[in-house]
């Protein structure tokens, strides 16, 4: 499953434009999420683990602190989360989640990435019964069964945990990130996570092939184009 919720991830900053892109995401959700929560990250982990996120995928400073800025102020816009389902090409499966002050709009763009490319949007529920709500964490280490001790200790309910090329990938329930975390950071001594994040992870993957690899590629670009798509989740195993 590691090597699977890795082969799902879309890199959003190829070019300067698709950095522009995610720069503006991550400055919508620190928005959102300071809105919501308050501006201190030490008492809004919500906050503390966007920002982190950040910094990790390069956003700069005056990025992230623009964003808190705009939520001290009041007002500004009021987002409200949208979530769309769907069969995407080649019959995969396929979570997009929004962030939005136009509902008509959102849906308008999303809708077409579908139609244009071979796909299929459904109804709430079609597909997330065959993703499970996790919390993932990836970091580099080759003894599995101590990291599993360590979680065990502080009550950790681990999903899954794997090894592979010298890197351990831990799935947990969402609901459990922080308590995860903070247990391997006492555990690992200078731990650096490449992945932390909560995401759907695919039960199962579906193998995207032949003519329909390259309509899967122009599918996703065309979502991650979209101003308010914030994540897009699939459990296509693309051809290379």
């Amino acid at each position: 499953m590691g090597r699977a919720f890795q082969n799902r991830k879309e890199s959003m900053a190829k070019t300067q434009g698709a950095k522009t892109k995610l720069y503006s995401r991550y400055g919508k959700e620190i928005y959102v999420c300071a809105k919501n929560g308050g501006f201190d990250p030490d008492g809004n982990l919500a906050l503390r683990r966007m920002i982190e996120k950040a910094k990790k995928d390069q956003v700069p400073a005056h990025v992230i602190d623009r964003a808190i800025d705009k939520a001290k102020g009041g007002g500004g816009e009021d987002y409200s989360t949208a979530r769309y389902e769907g069969f995407g090409p080649g019959g995969c499966m396929v979570i997009v989640d929004c962030l939005t002050d136009n509902n008509k709009r959102t849906f308008t763009e999303v809708r077409q990435c579908f139609v244009k490319n071979d796909a299929k949007l459904g109804a709430p529920g079609a597909v997330a019964h065959m993703f499970d709500h996790q919390a993932v964490f990836v970091f580099n280490g080759d003894d599995e069964e101590a990291v599993l001790e360590a979680l065990m200790m502080e009550d950790v309910d681990v999903a899954d945990i794997e090894c592979e090329a010298g890197k351990i990938t831990v799935f947990v329930p969402h609901t459990e990130f922080n308590k995860a975390r903070t247990a391997l950071t006492d555990a690992i001594a200078g731990v650096e996570f490449d992945v932390e994040e909560i995401s759907f992870v695919p039960q199962n993957m579906h193998q995207v092939s032949g003519d329909d690899v390259a309509v899967f590629e122009k599918f996703m670009d065309m979502l991650n184009d979209c101003d308010d798509v914030q994540d897009v989740y699939h459990n296509a195993e693309v051809d290379q």
